[in-house]
């Protein structure tokens, strides 16, 4: 098993559909504005947060977070701001945990998993991105769990990066896949809760 390059990717966007919709290069600018990277990098796809499902747990509206009984009234969704130069963000405010979803649907073989991983930009700010699991024969929009572990309000900005996927093929393909285990998570199209 071993990483694979972006001309892997690329052709795998072709034959399968791995990332839809999909840059084929790294993007460091978009219309005259710079913006956290996002596209196909030397080894690994840098995804984005889109603009819909962003949600903040709060103690105002909860009492606790059950992961098996999750309480939606735990989450409240913060406003969509817009900065100086045009770009949108939401404010996570310090020491909060969020949950956003990319812009990307994913669609792995059965012989490929991935690995979402958060950016150094925005590690070097305080932000922490739960690295998550793209399992063989998953498919669907990522859910990005992140935290603020800064003293100070975060900017997350929306069709940005936020995470970078790392893909892994194997020679052979599983026995079981996350699509044959009909997986809990499979098929996500916007924000999913924890389930069990």
């Amino acid at each position: 098993m071993s990483i694979k390059s972006d001309r892997w990717i690329r052709r795998m966007v072709e034959e399968v559909k791995l990332i839809d919709p999909f840059d084929p290069r790294l993007l460091r600018e978009v219309g005259g504005r710079r913006i956290i990277s996002c596209g196909a990098s030397s080894y690994g796809y840098d995804m984005r947060l889109a603009d819909d499902g962003f949600r903040v747990f709060s103690p105002i509206h909860g009492r606790e977070i059950d992961p098996k009984k999750f309480d939606e009234e735990s989450l409240i969704e913060p406003p969509l701001r817009r900065a100086e130069d045009g770009s949108r963000y939401y404010l996570l405010p310090p020491h909060s945990y969020g949950l956003g979803v990319s812009v990307e649907t994913f669609n792995l073989p059965r012989n490929v998993t991935g690995i979402c991983m958060g950016k150094s930009t925005y590690a070097r700010a305080g932000l922490l991105v739960n690295t998550t699991p793209l399992e063989a024969g998953w498919r669907g929009r990522l859910v990005v769990e992140i935290a603020n572990l800064a003293n100070l309000p975060l900017r997350v900005y929306v069709n940005e990066g936020i995470g970078q996927v790392l893909f892994f093929e194997s020679d052979e393909e599983c026995e079981t896949s996350y699509a044959d285990r009909d997986g809990k998570y499979q098929n996500q199209t916007g924000l999913t809760y924890s389930r069990v």
